[in-house]
């Protein structure tokens, strides 16, 4: 499985419209979720990715601290392979970026309430009650290095 780490101005169109495809495939088709998922935030995220034979298997943008949420924050988490580590995989590489481009230790998402333990096994805190973004229930949860 290969690893990407890019800004946005450094995905070629082809990644481009094969990130979207996932996101809209997830968020929009598979979730029954009409939304506008393209916003301006993709413009200055890492978007992180994981690729196997070819195909990106799992996504996620990393995105810095007032851009979105108060913290530096991940969002658009998913992982077409799930229940094998690929998305614990591309989480802790999530964090990772987190840390090495925005040198924070402190990582905020705004999570799909189901996937709450999920997020938990990565090191998250849900610090909020739910609330209801595009229909579906989320809590805030935090995530910082000990």
């Amino acid at each position: 499985m290969q690893e990407f780490i890019k800004r946005f101005d450094e995905l070629s169109a082809e990644e481009l419209y094969e990130i979207i495809k996932v996101r809209v495939g997830v968020f929009v088709v598979e979730q029954n979720c009409p939304y506008q998922d393209l916003d301006d935030v993709d413009k200055e995220a890492y978007h992180v990715y994981l690729k196997e034979d070819g195909k990106i298997v799992a996504y996620l943008r990393v995105v810095d601290k007032g851009k979105r949420l108060n913290e530096v924050s991940v969002g658009r988490v998913i992982s077409l392979k799930r229940r094998c580590g690929v998305g614990t995989r591309l989480m802790s590489l999530g964090l990772r970026v987190a840390k090495e481009k925005f040198g924070t230790t402190k990582v905020m998402v705004g999570a799909q309430t189901y996937a709450k333990a999920f997020y938990e096994q990565s090191g998250f805190c849900q610090i909020s009650d739910e609330y209801l973004e595009d229909g579906i229930p989320h809590i805030y949860m935090i995530y910082e290095e000990r």
